[in-house]
This record gives C-alpha cells, structure tokens and sequence, in this order.
C-alpha cells in the first residue's frame, strides 16, 4: 500500500470533479481541450502550518481560462467537499489549494506494514522491465582501489532499489580481459618470470608494465606449478600461458573481495567472447555499412564529427588489433539488442563521462535506441583520517585497497557511508567516523534504532505485554506530534524507493532511513512506550514495531545487517 499516492490520486480526483462542478455553476470560463487530472501536481509544503499536500493547477490554467490563479483557486476550492480523507481547504498567496488531511489516513500504514512485512515499500513502476546493472568492472590485472569501492556499493544498491520498484535487474560485471592492458599484462608477468629464474638483470622489465609485488608473486607461484618449462617457449606461448594463470587468479579475488562486500553478480561477461565470436568486428562492419567510419594512416576511426560530437575516435588501430571502445560498442549492443534487455545501466568514474555521449551516438547509428543506455557518473572518493587525506595502508604501505578498506571498517559501515551522497557528489569517507560506536556513526545511529525497539519489545514481553495486531489496538489514540510525525514517515516510504528508483540514486534510500530512525528516536524521548493508560500502550508498542520492520526491510534492501543488540 502506498499511502502518499494514495491520497495524491483522491485529492487529484477531487479537483478535477470541483474544477467540471465550478465551470458548470459559470464560476470559471470556458477552454477547450483541459485534461485537469493529467495537469495536477501536489508537493509537499516545507513549512507544516501550509498543510500536508499544496497544488499549483490555478496557476496553470490561468491562461487558458483567462482569469487570475487566485480567483481559479476560489473556485475549484469552494466546490471541494471537506470531509473523509480531506481535512480542510485554504487558498493561500497568489493561487495555491492547500490540502489538510484527516490523520486516519496515516494509521493504516500501520495495517499495511504490518499485512506486508518487510515487503513494505515495494511499488511496480518498473512492470517486470529488464534492467541490466554493470558496475565495478574493475580491471582484472589489479586490486581493487577506492572508487571500485564506492561504484561497488552505488551499482549493488542501486540494482536493490529498483528490484524494489518492480524491475528484473541482473547484476554484471564486464571482464575486460582483452586488449592493450592484458598485453601489459602479459609482458610484465613474462619479464618477472625469466627475472626469477635468470636475474633480475637477464631482462628489462617494461618501463609502462605493472610494477606492482602481485606481479612478481604470480611470476613465483607459475614457477611453483610449471618450473622453468616456459623459458624456452616462444615469447607468445610464454605469454598467454602466465596471463591463463594470473588472470584467473586475480578475477578469483575481485569475487573474493566483492562477495565479502556482500555483492554477487548474476553474470561475470568476458570481453574476450566478443573478440573470439566475431562481434566486435560486426559491430565495426555494422558502423561502416551506415556510413561512420573512414580509414586514415592505416586504422579504422569512426567519424564522431558526421554523428554531431567533435573528436572522431579510433576502431581499429594500425596494428589491426580493436581498441577498448570498439570492444565496448559490441559490448552493449550484445546487452540491449542480443540479450534483449530494456533498458543498460552503467555506472562509471567521472573520467569517463566524454565517452558517454560517443557510445549513444553509436548505438543510435546501429539502429538501437540510445535512451536505453544510462550512464550513472561517479565522483572520486577521499579517505580521511583525523582530517587528513590517507592514501596508504597502515598494514601493506600500499594504496588502499577494497580489501585493505573492509579490514579497518565493517561491510555494514563501508556499504552505508559510500551511499551518503549522491554518485555526482565527491565523497570523503572518514575512516574515524566509520568504526564509531555512537550516534555520530550513522549507519550505528540507524542500527541502535532498531536494536532498541527490539529492545522494548522484549522486555515488554518479559512482563506479559506484546505486540498485537492492529485490528486489536486503536490506532487513533496516536496523536501526538511525534506520533503523527512517525506515521508520517513511514508512509513516505514507498514515494522514496520511486524517487530514488526514477533517478538511480540509492542514497535517497539511506537518508530515509536516517529520518525514520531520527524520527523515531524524537518518539521516543517524547512519548513512554510503557503508558498507564492500556489503549495507549498498545498503539504505541505497535507503533515501534512498525518502525523496526520498515528499518529492518530498508536495511536488508541495501544488505546492511538490522542487529537485535547492541
């Protein structure tokens, strides 16, 4: 049930009716062709006292009605009938009908939380559309650092939101294990090898190879299994075998580190299908049969200027080998055309937000619909500690790592910070703040919400009092502000997982549940759960108890554990 929506569709049907019954008694002109219902928006007032829904449809039709917003506003308010759901009527300022709700309304999100559970919240905008969530993606030759950190808990929450708001989302992750940095790659793991087993002066080791100690410890653990058996091989074969090994070893630990991240992918897609099917020269022929591409000095570019963008970018290099772009073309035309999926959802650091415009115009040239491909761009993350910048492990002197990140933090703080602002918002994590065990943690603010509910419902229970079902209690006793402010609060969920399901952005999610658990600690500060009067007991004990199962739900939708104790 959803609550807000509710009520926004009778009042939308009260103005409409009041806005035929005004022009009916001539106190409106006459326009043709006004859809009211479809032109009413309501909003909720920032300040209380304006009521709890106001609309602004005078000051739409005042030119088509040739007539003042106040004077249309008059009109449709005094053909409204007060009474039920509807509260009260004010025209206010220049034209706007405020909306005052009876509170019955707000204690049936009680029945329903309690009819749904930690389903509570769940809408259907979505309709069963495939949606399909590439996130991380991060480079198989390497750890993973912060901003892999950061996309991993956006992408993963993300996908949970909009599970929530009705979409079939699958979960991928794109293992780029072709092209230029698996030939990079394969060199600098073939220099450690012979620099093992010959000298580190036997040769030269690649001035843009990868510098890193797990080079040099996949180069001893191939020895281990194959000795010197590669040494005399040719270069190619010595390759190709070193990154068959390596490779699989460090796509083994990104799902180590991601699964103790709490995400599991529902597909690991590998570049190097695309390569070995044939489909990133199809989608290169597919691009030139539509005329945008043209050849210069030996390689293949696709002509970016004939598709309206500045700066053509190469397909086919001169030496014959496809660049990442051409890789990645063919990638989403397998995701929303091969696999059929409706609508491809990346998300991608800031560096990467002037291919996006590049990869529509793209698609849009193979004959795929270009808005069914979303960019959600991803600002850099900070790590702090004391106010200052870190950038090395205490433990390794190396840049920080998600591995290294989830040894100093908890799953649970590190998923819920990182969702704290909004993906184009730059990010500083505050290592001290993460480990915090009081209320200026906030993932340990929300967290204590709940463990204190479950709190008060035991020992509640230990005395003989539980929690009834809401057709035993009387909800209406529940009148104080802080009361009424919490109902309020939890009927907002199900509007919240829409607005961050239609914007993609998940750490709507999270500052609600932030709010709620704010709310209810006002509660309770301000109203004894444990009352004289029975009535009242029982409504308010009903009342938390909504509370922990919409906290609850919330923080499993963002795989955040909702502990009992604490």
């Amino acid at each position: 049930m959803n609550i807000i929506e509710n009520s926004k569709k009778t009042i939308a049907a009260a103005i409409e009716i009041a806005f035929k019954a005004a022009q009916d008694a001539g106190k409106l002109n006459s326009a043709e062709k006004i859809e009211v219902g479809k032109m009413v928006h309501l909003e909720v007032p920032k300040d209380k006292q304006h009521g709890d829904f106001a609309c602004n449809i005078a000051m739409l039709l005042a030119k088509a009605l040739r007539m003042s917003p106040r004077a249309i506003a008059e009109a449709i308010a005094e053909n409204i009938s007060v009474g039920g759901e509807i509260e009260k009527i004010e025209v206010a300022g220049a034209g706007f009908i405020n909306f005052y709700l009876s509170n019955n309304r707000l204690y049936e999100v009680i029945r329903a939380i309690e009819t749904e559970g930690k389903d509570y919240g769940r809408i259907d905008i979505g309709k069963g559309k495939k949606v399909m969530i590439e996130f991380v993606s991060a480079n198989p030759t390497g750890p993973m650092h912060m901003g892999n950190a950061r996309g991993g808990a956006l992408g993963d929450c993300m996908a949970s939101v909009m599970e929530y708001a009705g979409y079939e989302v699958s979960r991928e992750f794109y293992v780029n294990d072709a092209g230029n940095q698996i030939e990079k790659f394969g060199k600098s793991l073939e220099a450690r090898y012979i620099q093992e087993l010959q000298g580190e002066d036997a040769v030269e080791f690649p001035e843009d190879g990868y510098h890193g100690d797990d080079i040099r410890e996949h180069a001893k653990a191939f020895i281990a299994i194959e000795g010197d058996k590669y040494l005399d091989s040719d270069s190619e074969s010595r390759k190709k075998a070193l990154v068959a090994y390596a490779l699989e070893k460090n796509v083994d630990a990104l799902k180590g580190d991601l699964e103790k991240y709490r995400i599991f992918y529902d597909v690991w897609f590998r570049e190097s299908e695309l390569h070995k099917n044939g489909k990133v020269k199809e989608a290169i022929d597919r691009l030139t049969d539509a005329g945008y591409t043209y050849e210069e000095e030996g390689a293949v570019w696709l002509n970016c200027e004939k598709m309206g963008l500045e700066k053509n970018e190469v397909l086919v290099r001169q030496n014959g080998i496809p660049t990442y772009f051409a890789a990645d073309i063919a990638y989403h035309i397998n995701k929303l055309e091969t696999r059929e999926f409706d609508l491809a959802i990346d998300v991608w650091g800031a560096d990467h937000h002037g291919h996006i415009a590049r990869m529509k115009a793209a698609l849009a040239a193979v004959g795929i619909d270009p808005d069914k491909f979303e960019v959600s761009i991803m600002q850099l993350v900070r790590l702090t500690r004391d106010g200052e910048a870190v950038r090395m492990s205490k433990r390794t002197g190396k840049a920080i790592t998600l591995s290294d990140l989830l040894d100093d933090v908890s799953v649970d703080a590190a998923r819920f910070l990182f969702n704290m602002r909004m993906a184009g918002s730059h990010l500083d994590f505050d290592l001290d703040l993460a480990v915090k065990q009081d209320s200026e943690n906030p993932v340990y603010y929300v967290q204590y919400a709940h463990a204190r509910i479950c709190s008060i419902i035991r020992l509640l229970k230990e005395e003989g009092i539980s929690v009834k079902k809401y057709s035993e209690i009387s909800a209406d006793v529940l009148t104080m502000e802080e009361e009424l402010e919490l109902l309020k609060k939890l009927s907002e969920l199900p509007e919240e997982i829409r607005a961050a399901a239609e914007s993609r952005e998940p750490a709507k999610i999270t500052r609600y549940v932030i709010d709620l658990a704010s709310s209810f600690h006002t509660f309770y500060n301000s109203c004894r759960v444990k009352a004289d009067d029975e009535k009242l007991m029982d409504a308010r004990l009903k009342l938390c108890d909504s509370v922990r199962i919409v906290i609850e739900g919330v923080l499993n939708m963002l795989k955040i554990e909702a502990p009992e104790k604490m």
